[in-house]
């Protein structure tokens, strides 16, 4: 017990200090370090193997974060990191915003503003895939999306809140979550989108559209808004317009896909018996966005230069999200250094849990966590890699409890005030990030249980 109540304290304390906005980084390995030298001080067993030590276990601390950052950084971090980067690039050449422009152009043909929600969060869902970070779409969204919401008479604070909620799932093989989930599971990202994502997200898509209408419209009744004829929307249009003149090429908008269709007919269906990865598959995209860049700009020294912010990328996304995985390891060892894992699962078990109440324990951990902190990443890789351990004493696969687990800490992250995404659209709208969430916490709410709901009916 003494393994628990430690764990606990410092659960608590770095919990607390990020919530006070210290760098969730430094806090989650100074946080594994204080339990791994009290495991060490109370002797509850070695580090790291016998064959890896330095000699002494103090030492042995430090030998475990370079051992992990090595085997990190040269499989799963390299991977997340070309994503980034290819993500950057399409960003910069303007790729991201012609795929989302032609995408929202239908929802001119709606009358209903609350229609033309439904279909803008229906297209952002079909869109987000290609375009993984939350906060990245989400802006991006802003400039695309929101003037067309506007111009067609949807509330400010709702137009927002769908709009925070489009990047509520972390799907598709490019994104963060997804690949360590795979990881943990066992599986390539690929089959982890294909076979366990896909089916999660149709039902949570499904619940959040149709709530999202009636929880609008019922706030829009509630505060006396009345929506305004399309001739009113006279600022709206111009905004609208001026997007038109920044835009490229309409094939422009296919370039985003390409590394997400390449792996679909070579590294899922194995078309013609080829086989192929992510990282290859988005060289090759990124390959198939220079030439696009070429024929355009037509100046060589320019175009090469552009593959910079491809790398610029990579590096941004190593100093964030690699290095947060690499944090949440060293934090989650240092829980079970202490035994702390161990002795909560005992408990579950003496209590009579099984496979479908560990799976219930281990996603309401991860969503308090999510929504406390604001973000779906840090508390994901602090606990997810204790899910293939967890699963094996319950007699379930690894990933019956990291898909919803996963899915659990990326819904939840837009309920809260504080999170990236939901505060830098509320700073572009000019309205208060506590109003948006109050339009997101129930559609939200309900998609958290229709991701339990989904897991049993899939497990």
């Amino acid at each position: 017990m003494l393994g628990l109540a430690v764990a606990t304290l410092v659960v608590v304390i770095c919990g607390y200090l990020i919530i006070k906005k210290y760098k969730a980084q430094a806090v989650l390995i100074c946080g594994g370090f204080v339990m791994m030298a009290v495991a060490i001080a109370f002797n509850f067993g070695p580090l790291v193997p016998a064959k890896s030590s330095t000699g002494l276990s103090w030492f042995d601390m430090f030998k475990f974060v370079d051992i992990l950052s090595s085997k990190r950084t040269a499989e799963l971090g390299m991977m997340i990191m070309v994503c980034a980067g290819f993500a950057k690039y399409m960003d910069k050449i303007g790729a991201s915003k012609a795929m989302v422009h032609i995408a929202v152009k239908p929802l001119r043909l709606l009358k209903s503003p609350y229609l033309v929600m439904c279909g803008g969060f229906l297209i952002g869902q079909i869109l987000h895939p290609f375009i993984p970070s939350a906060s990245g779409f989400g802006l991006l969204l802003m400039v695309t999306m929101y003037p067309i919401y506007i111009s067609l008479g949807v509330n400010r604070v709702a137009a927002t809140a769908v709009i925070g909620t489009n990047g509520c799932l972390d799907l598709g093989p490019a994104s963060g979550n997804s690949i360590l989930a795979a990881k943990y599971a066992g599986i390539t990202p690929v089959e982890y989108f294909i076979n366990y994502q896909l089916p999660q997200a149709i039902a949570v898509t499904v619940v959040l559209v149709i709530s999202h209408y009636f929880v609008q419209k019922w706030f829009d009744k509630k505060e006396g808004y009345v929506a305004k004829p399309l001739a009113e929307q006279e600022d709206s249009a111009k905004v609208d317009t001026k997007n038109d003149e920044s835009m490229p090429p309409v094939f422009y908008a296919i370039l985003p896909t390409v590394p997400l269709i390449m792996i679909l007919m070579f590294g899922y269906f194995r078309l013609g018996g080829i086989n192929m990865d992510i990282n290859v598959a988005l060289f090759i995209g990124l390959g198939v966005a220079m030439i696009a860049e070429m024929v355009r700009v037509g100046d060589l020294k320019k175009v090469l230069a552009s593959m910079q912010i491809f790398f610029d990328g990579m590096g941004v996304q190593f100093a964030t999200v690699v290095t947060l995985i690499i944090a949440g390891e060293t934090f989650a060892k240092g829980l079970t250094s202490l035994g702390a894992i161990d002795t909560l699962i005992h408990s579950a078990e003496s209590a009579g849990f099984g496979k479908n109440a560990m799976i219930v324990l281990m996603s309401g951990i991860i969503t308090v966590a999510s929504l406390i902190m604001g973000s779906g990443n840090a508390p994901f890789f602090a606990f997810s890699a204790f899910a293939p351990d967890v699963a094996a004493k319950v007699g379930a696969e690894a990933v019956n409890l990291l898909l919803p687990m996963q899915l659990s800490a990326s819904v939840v992250r837009a309920m809260c005030p504080i999170t990236a995404v939901i505060v830098a659209i509320s700073g572009v709208a000019g309205v208060s990030p506590f109003d948006v969430v109050k339009r997101t916490a129930i559609p939200l709410t309900l998609g958290l249980i229709t991701v339990q709901v989904m897991t049993f009916l899939m497990f």
